[in-house]
């Protein structure tokens, strides 16, 4: 008899859970794959870059001054160092390290020690009010705080305050080390310089907390969002491929959104993990400091707020220069002004990626990319689409849903409520026990939105802020965006004034650019057969500034307290 062959005659277990009996008949078993457990862990990351793109420099602008060089093999080691430190000053899994810091090597490799040893990074965003940062420090309770010179005074006013924090460590070395009165206070090279990087990763959980970033909400205490290991390398992976942040090994990155804006939009992990070469900016985020960093350091691609591009051009057009080597630009944040989007494809041949996320979702939830059945489009229909947010990349899931939790039709004019879920998407907030999702899992971002046919999604407002005149929505994002095209208007928001007759009627405030006067009623003839006749802003308000989050936001809720005994011009 010939012998039996094929997988039924295999004598090695398989890994099957139990079959089961449901309602009389038999299912199936489940069987597991027969692959490694290979926890996504993020000290895989720099592992990586050290073994296979060691040479491959970050370059930084240090607080000091001078341009600081380095390479992924070094940061590797520093990182052990500050992992051994950590282990020596008693930091164990699960203890939070504050990070008070603007991007540069420091600042990267201290991340990469902290989640090292099973601690958890946790960046405190320097614009906050001082009050905030006790707020969030505390509710953390920070053991260690690693700062930048910057913010040693800033921390010096506020320490008394900060009872959990065991040690101050100043993102220096010896020779710039001030004098502090900062608690058990040393100069981070002096701290790590006794350890020599013999150091092995803790190994734990994939799911292990790896980060802490605290959202900047205009109303109540901030909301921390815990991030995982897992999370943080399956959305850095997601976000480096060629329809999204498009990073290659061949990729010279120039990350100017902050490394404490939500893990720097991935950047921190998604350049390592391809090799990329990193341009840290440091403390100088002004027009000429970035382009000369651009050109010096051959820039292809570059990630910020329209805020921090808009300075970038204004140094462009006045000077009359021109970007070399830069090819791509990303764009988040807040909306991206059409005008703005323009000019940098138009002019100066960059391609605007536009992007939308929250600190909630570990930050990138849509890319506008443009997809292949979409390819054809040019001219005022390209710029159509690239000024809506974009679609959502893999990993995340979108729906927008009237107030009662109804699905809404993706055909790009339904207004709902913008949720999302995915595996970078937070699931609760650190230390509070009420539950932020809907019955499906989805979690409501607060944004008002609408998707088009291609899954093409535009944030219309903050649910907030929407506009609502006699019972119709009115999208004061795409108001703004329209103003600020106008020759002599450098920034522009829109908010809802009470009326008697339809609730509430748009008010257009404005900030004229240097040296122009703004003509009232030119801006709104300017605005005019581009927006519904009952969309146009009832009356324009000039003021010097308007007020922004710590994260570069209008502040709508500051606004409206500003104007909050104006009353709309009779008529």
């Amino acid at each position: 008899m010939p012998a039996q062959t094929g997988i039924a005659n295999r004598r090695e277990p398989f890994h099957c859970q139990a079959s089961r009996t449901t309602g009389g008949k038999q299912t199936g078993e489940t069987m597991l794959g027969l692959m490694q457990d290979w926890p996504l862990l993020i000290h895989r990351v720099i592992d990586y870059a050290a073994r296979q793109h060691g040479a491959r420099e970050v370059v930084s602008r240090s607080v000091e001054g001078p341009i600081h060089r380095t390479t992924y093999s070094e940061i590797h080691i520093r990182a052990k160092k500050v992992s051994q430190r950590l282990t020596q000053d008693g930091i164990v899994l699960g203890d939070r390290i504050a990070t008070l810091a603007w991007n540069t090597w420091r600042h990267l490799e201290s991340w990469y020690g902290i989640t090292g040893v099973g601690a958890i990074y946790h960046t405190v965003n320097p614009r906050l009010f001082p009050d905030q940062i006790v707020w969030i420090v505390n509710n953390a309770q920070d053991r260690i705080l690693l700062t930048d010179l910057s913010f040693v005074p800033l921390l010096e006013k506020i320490a008394d305050q900060l009872p959990t924090i065991e040690r101050y460590v100043v993102l220096t070395d010896a020779a710039h080390m001030p004098q502090t009165n900062l608690k058990n206070a040393m100069a981070y090279e002096d701290w790590i310089g006794a350890c020599d990087g013999d150091f092995d990763w803790a190994q734990f959980d994939e799911k292990t907390a790896a980060g802490l970033c605290y959202t900047s909400g205009t109303t109540g205490n901030p909301k921390g969002v815990l991030y995982s290991h897992r999370s943080n390398v399956l959305h850095s992976m997601s976000l480096a491929h060629a329809d999204a942040l498009a990073i290659r090994a061949s990729s010279v990155v120039l990350p100017v959104v902050p490394l404490f804006h939500a893990n720097s939009w991935s950047l921190a992990f998604s350049c390592p993990m391809m090799g990329a070469k990193m341009v840290m900016p440091g403390p100088r985020l002004d027009g000429a400091s970035l382009y000369e960093l651009m050109e010096q350091e051959g820039v292809t691609m570059a990630a910020g707020v329209p805020t921090v591009w808009a300075m970038l051009l204004a140094f462009l057009q006045k000077e009359g220069k021109r970007l070399s080597t830069t090819k791509q630009m990303l764009v988040g944040g807040s909306a991206c002004p059409r005008a703005m989007v323009e000019v940098f494809e138009r002019d100066y041949g960059l391609t605007v990626v536009h992007a939308w996320g929250m600190t909630e979702m570990s930050p990138i939830g849509s890319l506008g990319s443009v997809k292949a059945s979409l390819s054809g489009l040019e001219g005022e229909a390209l710029i159509d689409l690239k000024v809506k947010q974009g679609y959502a990349p893999f990993g995340v899931d979108m729906k927008i849903t009237d107030d009662s939790g109804k699905e809404l039709p993706w055909d790009g004019k339904t207004f709902g409520r913008l949720k999302v879920s995915g595996f970078a998407v937070t699931k609760g907030y650190f230390r509070h026990d009420e539950n932020i999702l809907d019955d499906a899992g989805f979690f409501d971002t607060g944004d008002v939105a609408t998707i088009d046919p291609n899954g093409y999604m535009q944030i219309t407002d903050r649910s907030k802020d929407v506009i609502k005149s006699g019972g119709e929505w009115i999208s004061s994002i795409e108001l703004e965006n329209l103003a600020v095209g106008h020759p002599d208007v450098a920034e522009a928001a829109v908010i809802g004034v009470a009326h008697q007759k339809w609730s509430e009627r748009p008010l257009l405030v404005v900030v004229p650019k240097e040296g122009p006067t703004i003509d009232k009623a030119g801006v709104l003839a300017f605005m005019e057969g581009k927006i519904a006749r009952w969309w146009m802003p009832d009356d324009v308000q000039v003021i010097a500034e308007i007020p922004h989050t710590a994260t570069g936001k209008i502040n709508k809720l500051k606004l409206r307290e500003d104007f909050r005994e104006y009353r709309l011009p009779e008529g």
